[in-house]
């Protein structure tokens, strides 16, 4: 008998309206203004595709991986599987029980404990009261919550809802997994063990969804990538060809954070960056120890006085791990007035071997209003040993011994001298 797949999507599509402008009304405001509001209801409104004809089918214990960047769909396409949403276009068939992880504190009650959420959310998710009664100690002890598990948790940080949430939906032993950046909320041990509990799902044949901006994360956890552009599947296929169109289409993209909600009135605008080595070899990929060059291009928009160019070292996970800025170092770019390029050496790479994305923002002079901030591209640092679980950076120490401990060693080394 042929097994049917876990997900299969054809034609899947979701259509918002949108007005020409946003009018919020109240009733008095409607008795008051009824002319107002009746001109803005045959305002014309346009269609907006958030999906667009989404095909593709994922087996029982397939681990697929959903990039793009912002507003590409993702969270859209996950909410239509979960049933949250209903797709204006196509068909979703799902074959298992589903567990999804989709925003932070989905089916919490604020003023309820961690206990009685715990019960809530697992009801939510289809556990009968007694599954989450016989599980309930394991669920606490994933979470890691014990001393606040009677605790409103409206008292609870963003970290300590994901733990709680996650636990609960791992518990329901679910045969499809969505998750939809969640993950990055909690701490980096968390995450791990969230990832390795994520792996055990797996060899018990459940397919898993996982949307996320880390490529780290999904190239450890991912076979297979569905990558999407603004609305549509650009791309169904082995990681490493998502993971580079990924990282090609946010070269130079401009960050979330951004000080101006149109680039295109920029003063400044990066328009190139590379990286090089000490041999001024263009190159993506470093040992840690090495010497990286960084060269970036800029277009001036308008004259600028004493700019302060800022470029950020981002891991996967998006810990800044350093800053190198002009002003800190005590240059001073004077008037710009035309395009140009500006050049970092960094002697000696110290960061841990992982991927890395660079950031580049330019401020007013005295880290004043932002100009500019945009990606622009990543970089991967290898060794066989320091990686995550070693911190930040890895600087040699100097290690001074204790005099018996020192006397002992130096002994040590005679004799084996002399057996030589």
């Amino acid at each position: 008998m042929t097994r049917h797949p876990a997900i299969l999507a054809e034609g899947l599509g979701k259509c918002y309206k949108l007005s020409s402008g946003t009018h919020y009304y109240s009733l008095r405001s409607l008795l008051k203004n009824r002319a107002d509001f009746l001109r803005h209801r045959k305002q014309p409104r346009t269609d907006f595709w958030a999906l667009r004809n989404a095909s593709f089918s994922i087996d029982h214990g397939e681990n697929v991986g959903i990039v793009g960047l912002n507003g590409a769909g993702k969270s859209t396409l996950l909410k239509i599987l979960s049933r949250i949403t209903q797709p204006t276009i196509g068909r979703a068939a799902i074959d298992g029980r589903v567990g999804a992880l989709l925003e932070v504190g989905t089916g919490f009650h604020l003023e309820l404990t961690g206990r009685e959420n715990a019960y809530l959310y697992g009801s939510i998710l289809g556990m009968r009261r007694e599954e989450v009664r016989r599980k309930f100690d394991a669920i606490v002890s994933f979470a890691g919550i014990e001393k606040h598990l009677d605790t409103p948790v409206k008292r609870y940080s963003s970290g300590m809802y994901v733990r709680l949430a996650f636990a609960v939906a791992a518990h329901l032993e679910p045969e499809i997994l969505f998750l939809d950046e969640v993950l990055a909320v909690g701490d980096l041990a968390f995450q791990r063990k969230c990832f390795d509990f994520v792996k055990t799902l797996q060899q018990r044949d459940a397919a898993i969804l996982f949307v996320s901006h880390n490529m780290f994360s999904i190239k450890n956890m991912c076979q297979r990538v569905i990558y999407l552009r603004q609305g549509e599947v650009q791309y169904d296929g082995p990681v490493d060809g998502g993971i580079e169109l990924y990282e090609r289409d946010s070269r130079l993209s401009t960050l979330a954070w951004n000080g101006s909600s149109k680039p295109e009135d920029w003063p400044i605008f990066v328009t190139h960056c590379e990286v090089r080595d000490a041999n001024d070899q263009k190159r993506t990929l470093f040992d840690i120890g090495e010497t990286m060059r960084l060269a970036v291009e800029y277009q001036i928009r308008t004259p600028l006085s004493s700019p302060n160019f800022m470029i950020s070292l981002v891991r996967s996970d998006g810990t800044v791990c350093c800053t190198y800025s002009t002003e800190l170092d005590g240059i001073d770019l004077g008037r710009l007035s035309e395009d140009g390029r500006i050049e970092l050496e960094i002697p000696i790479l110290r960061i841990v071997a992982e991927m890395y994305s660079i950031q580049i923002t330019v401020r007013e002079k005295g880290f004043q209003q932002i100009l500019c901030n945009q990606i622009g591209m990543t970089f991967h640092i290898r060794d066989a040993m320091l990686e995550p679980n070693f911190g930040v950076f890895h600087e040699p120490g100097e290690w001074r011994l204790p005099a018996t401990l020192d006397s002992s060693i130096r002994s040590a080394h005679r004799h084996q001298s002399v057996d030589a």
